[in-house]
């Protein structure tokens, strides 16, 4: 297949590993990705915070850079972000209609229907489950609130996951509870955001994991945010990181503070 990679533009300026290791295990698995260097924002920031006005612009890029997809000449377009994909899959098309802009509607309709996160891709379009991944370590998943409840991806990402050679993948507790981030959520209601990373990140610790990984780099970053300023000796990885270690070609764990080293 040819696939298009929307990398999402917290990926692309903070955490450039998730689409870098999408893009391996794609190409590992004999298909062509392609980098539209048009693609920006998915206008998702925009409209959860009710600017929809203003994302007007940034939602048409966003289509009209990924339209080829509707036109046949990708197959799909893939986001290595759940709340990204929900996003394009469930507000662009609005956006666009209520600005009056009926025919990027359809557009945007169009696009949507072949833009996949990366675990629907590989699970429901590619059928594929074993991705011949080697991941020697333990690790547990939190499964992040619009994959879980707007995508309803279900246990996707753990099929992938429990498919990798020697992981020792462990149940997170309370794992479909909410990290605490949603975005502007954190900073408009920091204590309550506190008060569930908190419950987040004892449950993590709880597992003994040394990596937690998840679908989105946002709930990562708040989730190992907390874990590193408890010192605890998590890191975090993308699950598209875990899926694209191979023997020959291991993903390294990622650096964690530890109380070891406070001390």
């Amino acid at each position: 297949m040819r696939i298009a990679l929307a990398a999402t533009c917290i990926a692309d300026t903070m955490f450039p590993g998730a689409p870098r290791a999408t893009v391996r295990l794609l190409e590992r698995l004999g298909h062509d990705v392609v980098f539209p260097r048009a693609q920006a924002c998915c206008g998702q920031m925009h409209v959860n915070t009710g600017y929809f006005d203003e994302a007007v612009p940034v939602v048409r890029n966003h289509v009209e850079t990924f339209a080829p997809v509707a036109d046949g000449e990708w197959d799909a377009v893939v986001v290595p972000s759940g709340s990204c994909t929900g996003s394009i899959r469930h507000q662009q098309a609005m956006v666009c209609r209520r600005a009056g802009l009926d025919d990027l509607a359809t557009t945007a309709e169009a696009v949507s229907a072949k833009t996949y996160e990366l675990s629907e891709l590989l699970v429901d379009v590619l059928d594929v489950t074993d991705v011949g991944a080697w991941f020697p370590h333990r690790v547990t998943y939190h499964p992040t609130c619009h994959s879980l409840r707007m995508l309803r991806v279900g246990d996707k990402p753990l099929q992938l996951l429990r498919a990798v050679a020697d992981i020792d993948l462990v149940e997170l507790p309370g794992a479909e509870s909410c990290c605490g981030f949603g975005g502007t959520f954190a900073l408009k209601n920091a204590d309550t955001s506190g008060a569930m990373l908190a419950d987040k990140t004892a449950n993590v610790r709880a597992t003994e994991a040394s990596v937690l990984t998840a679908g989105d780099y946002s709930c990562l970053m708040h989730i190992g945010g907390g874990l590193s300023r408890q010192r605890a000796g998590v890191g975090t990885l993308h699950l598209a990181e875990i899926l694209a270690s191979t023997r020959e070609s291991p993903t390294p764990l990622p650096h964690v503070r530890t109380a070891e080293v406070a001390r």
